[in-house]
């Protein structure tokens, strides 16, 4: 477990972001919203990998995205160090952006197909102007050395190679203006599993040479389990669960995390044999009208009228232990 310093590099108030519906061809009005992500609060401390698991669909690429502001948050905030990253202007942004980074889910997608590889991980210098040619042409070859690929590939286009090697060239990318706060979103769960855990055993490396703080997004929690410090629970826009990694894996006091990690094979045959799975019923309702009361109470197997009616409390349970849950 990665060692922090105590003081949260970044900070989520409240955080909303909702996505208008609309209506008409040429008037077009507003005639609903999907809460992609629907007011959660949390801290990503200096140093640390912050895990956000859930099902397909909850928010958390949303959330990522926002944290960054390459969606505007509907409302809330979100503090860098002492910025308010929703009230800053576009020339301030643009400046933090060297410190701000993404990996992104699809290496497929991700990178020009007309671009060489040097000119996709040199583009961030570009755009800075940092450093003479020369000077950008070194600290590509040094970036792809740090993730594992041969400089001699830096005129090579993506399409020469493996998914793999793409997310490295994503990574290096990432890491070009030095970063302190990189959000992984799922990038792994595009790879082959003979992979994935290359570039999971990659990214802890570069964090404890580099100082890099995560959040990392997946829905794989084995994987989640093994590279996190914390763990955040989402479910259709909420936080239901926060914990450090062990307590959240071992005491889950959500009925949602609860039935997460009944899903989890375990590598024993007769634990798996003699352990008892959550099956939950029905489908996730749609963000676009989310359950009252607490969202998951259509879902819960414990769930009671207070549920249906009243929104739960984001409480602390115990040090660090946080859940929103009536029956906790």
């Amino acid at each position: 477990m990665t060692e922090t310093n105590g003081k949260p590099l970044v900070r989520v108030d409240d955080l909303k972001k909702h996505f208008p519906i609309t209506r008409g061809i040429f008037l077009q009005r507003q005639v609903g919203a999907v809460k992609a992500v629907d007011g959660i609060s949390f801290e990503i401390f200096q140093g640390e990998t912050l895990g956000l698991v859930g099902e397909s669909g909850c928010g958390k690429s949303t959330t990522g995205r926002t944290i960054l502001q390459l969606y505007p948050p509907t409302s809330g905030h979100v503090f860098f160090g002492d910025t308010d990253l929703a009230e800053a202007g576009a020339e301030k942004l643009r400046s933090l952006r060297r410190d701000l980074q993404i990996i992104f889910q699809d290496p497929y997608a991700s990178l020009n197909p007309r671009m060489t590889v040097g000119a996709i991980v040199g583009e961030p210098l570009d755009v800075h102007k940092i450093g003479s040619r020369r000077e950008r042409r070194e600290r590509v070859e040094e970036l792809l050395r740090l993730v594992g690929l041969n400089p001699y590939f830096i005129n090579r286009y993506p399409h020469e190679f493996s998914g793999g090697q793409r997310q490295r060239i994503g990574i290096a990318r990432a890491l070009a203006l030095e970063p302190e706060f990189i959000v992984c979103d799922e990038p792994i769960s595009a790879l082959d599993v003979s992979i994935q855990a290359q570039v999971v055993n990659l990214l802890e490396e570069l964090q404890e040479k580099l100082g890099l703080t995560y959040l990392f997004i997946a829905h794989d929690l084995s994987m989640v389990r093994h590279i996190s410090d914390r763990v955040a629970v989402m479910y259709l826009g909420k936080i239901m669960e926060l914990a450090d990694r062990e307590e959240l894996y071992t005491n889950p006091l959500h009925p949602y995390t609860q039935a997460l990690l009944s899903a989890v094979p375990i590598p024993d045959p007769g634990k798996e044999k003699r352990r008892k799975r959550i099956i939950l019923e029905g489908d996730v309702p749609s963000p676009a009208n989310p359950p009252s009361g607490c969202q998951f109470h259509t879902r819960c197997p414990l769930a009671v009228e207070v549920c249906e009616n009243v929104v739960p409390e984001w409480r602390e349970i115990s040090p660090g232990h946080w859940v929103y849950c009536h029956l906790v």
